[in-house]
């Protein structure tokens, strides 16, 4: 029997107060939504916890110490605004708007299901400013509100959240060329560089080489620091505040699935990475949730905050997973066979090679 477990509200509020008061509790809330993206992952099925974990900290920094967005208000035109490139960290993201009040907590049960959460953001959901999912776009969305807010002298900053993988797509680096050229100082980009995409290594793929020079190279001040660690961040944008005469970018050295010793990759390198997508299975869900959980009390216990209340949402048995695993490559390639095959007057019929398939098929 799994029990999937979520951090209420209530125990939000309280750790909400902490994280305003000390590093020590902004680690506490960031494992409190590392133990809801888990559970809503696990519930829904599918997601990305790799992407989510990585970035957690980073998302948790901005919302509740750095952006404004919480006292000015999410209707407010002076509000700082934040947007994941990447998207595939939107469960990660959800949690923080759950703890943040932007988003119903009850609302992370319903991850991926119809009149529910998307699986990618999608702007129809409270706290969620831009589409994303088609990726390399977010820096061009930036620059494009970072223009509108000096145009229409409104106040606050941008923030891009980007992922390195993202960066070998060529419209990021028109975005960068194009915000020095228009003095876009509001504009800030974290780069979260777990050296991950999907499941093989950045520099397996398209190495990026040295991306602080590139960025340098486009006019940009750049930075780098660890992206799991509270004081380096802080330092970091203390630093961005003092520079007025361009935009800044700071790559965050991160560990895709950061907070789950098993999910973290591997220091060797050169193996398949796992846990990009998909819910664990309950062994791991149970080892992963159990990790956390006791992380998170022990943070709590050395705040004075006390033990914190867990709701079981729903015990299973033989987990939440489909019978059948499906993959989205797989998938996408037979449904275009399917839709050829109900249109026979659509065309010629051409047979090629899937790259999926070992047989060759009419598309």
């Amino acid at each position: 029997m799994t029990e999937i477990k979520f951090v209420p509200l209530d125990e939000l509020r309280r750790a909400r107060a902490m994280a305003e008061k000390s590093i020590t509790g902004l680690e506490l809330l960031a494992d409190l939504c590392r133990i809801n993206t888990l559970s809503a992952v696990k519930l829904a099925g599918s997601g990305h916890l790799g992407s989510s974990f990585s970035a957690m900290d980073i998302v948790i920094w901005l919302y509740f110490r750095e952006m404004n967005t919480l006292s000015k208000g999410i209707g407010s035109a002076d509000r700082d605004v934040y947007l994941s490139s990447k998207g595939h960290d939107v469960p990660g993201l959800y949690s923080v708007l759950a703890a943040a009040e932007i988003l119903p907590e009850a609302s992370l049960r319903r991850l991926r299901r119809f009149g529910g959460l998307d699986g990618h953001p999608e702007v129809h959901i409270p706290g969620i400013e831009f589409n994303t999912g088609s990726l390399g776009m977010g820096i061009s969305k930036g620059r494009g509100v970072a223009w509108a807010k000096r145009y229409t002298k409104r106040g606050g900053r941008v923030f891009v959240l980007t992922g390195d993988g993202e960066l070998q797509e060529g419209q990021n680096f028109e975005a960068l060329q194009n915000a020095v050229q228009h003095g876009l100082t509001n504009l800030q980009v974290i780069v979260d560089h777990n050296k991950l995409q999907t499941d093989k290594a950045v520099r397996e793929i398209i190495d990026l080489g040295d991306l602080e020079a590139k960025f340098r190279a486009f006019g940009w001040h750049v930075a780098r620091c660890d992206g799991h660690d509270f004081g380096a961040l802080e330092r970091v944008f203390a630093e961005f505040r003092k520079v007025a005469d361009r935009p800044k970018v700071v790559i965050a050295d991160t560990l895709k699935g950061k907070g789950v010793s098993f999910m973290e990759p591997d220091a060797s390198g050169g193996t398949i990475y796992k846990w990009h997508s998909g819910a664990p299975d309950d062994v791991s869900f149970a080892a992963a949730q159990e990790e956390i959980i006791t992380r998170a009390r022990q943070r709590a216990k050395a705040l004075g905050f006390g033990d914190f209340r867990l709701e079981i949402v729903e015990a299973v048995a033989g987990g939440t997973l489909p019978a059948k695993r499906e993959y989205v490559a797989d998938a996408y390639g037979e449904a275009l066979v399917q839709i050829a095959a109900n249109h026979p007057d659509g065309g010629a019929v051409l047979t090629v090679e899937l790259p999926m398939a070992s047989a060759a098929r009419a598309v």
